[in-house]
């Protein structure tokens, strides 16, 4: 069975809810799916470190990334573990892999175009194979469910407004459906490209 890892951080909830979306997703398609949240008790004197979980992505066949994005980026907190995650670029311990990626912010647009790219470059830093979304908007095919409805084809676009004190993270329903797509649409890809992969003669 291939294992997708799904590796997040999660500010106010938001994300988190994504990142089972994918989950959830991945499942349907058959794959095992293995959440790994980034928390800040991980990063210590600024810089992130976990054994663990580069070790449960370098075995994984595939990592979908996930970060909310703050001031057009990813959050501070993801991009320490993307800083620390050079030495698996080093061991080229992801390459080959699939990848793909989600986001959410508050506002509509909160240029969370410039999170996703920021993904698929690192993907490409550490010679994984990107996957994007590919769902087709909701409006353009006649459907109600809000399926992209931000129409975002490099990865995954949530939007929800931000939580005040003792409320809960929700997600637009359609926002969940098209994380779980993503989760169907990687796991699908993932099973495919190792069924193709040929051994390289030594």
């Amino acid at each position: 069975m291939q294992t997708i890892a799904i590796v997040y951080f999660s500010g106010s909830g938001h994300t988190h809810l994504m990142a089972e979306a994918v989950a959830e997703g991945v499942r349907q398609a058959g794959a095992q799916a293995e959440l790994l949240r980034i928390t800040g008790e991980q990063i210590h004197n600024g810089r992130w470190q976990s054994d663990e979980l580069l070790e449960k992505l370098a075995e994984a066949d595939a990592i979908v990334f996930g970060s909310p994005t703050y001031m057009g980026g990813v959050a501070a907190q993801f991009k320490a573990f993307i800083d620390a995650a050079s030495s698996a670029w080093f061991a080229q311990q992801w390459k080959d892999k699939i990848a793909a990626g989600f986001t959410h912010s508050s506002s509509p647009s909160g240029d969370k175009q410039g999170t996703l790219l920021y993904l698929a470059i690192n993907a490409a830093q550490h010679g994984m194979v990107w996957v994007g979304s590919a769902a087709m908007p909701s409006q353009y095919i006649g459907k109600t469910d809000g399926v992209n409805r931000l129409g975002s084809f490099l990865g995954v676009m949530g939007q929800s407004p931000m939580v005040g004190p003792g409320e809960s993270a929700a997600l637009e329903s359609g926002d969940y459906l098209t994380a779980q797509n993503l989760g169907q649409r990687v796991a699908e890809a993932t099973q495919r490209w190792n069924a193709a992969k040929v051994p390289v003669p030594a």
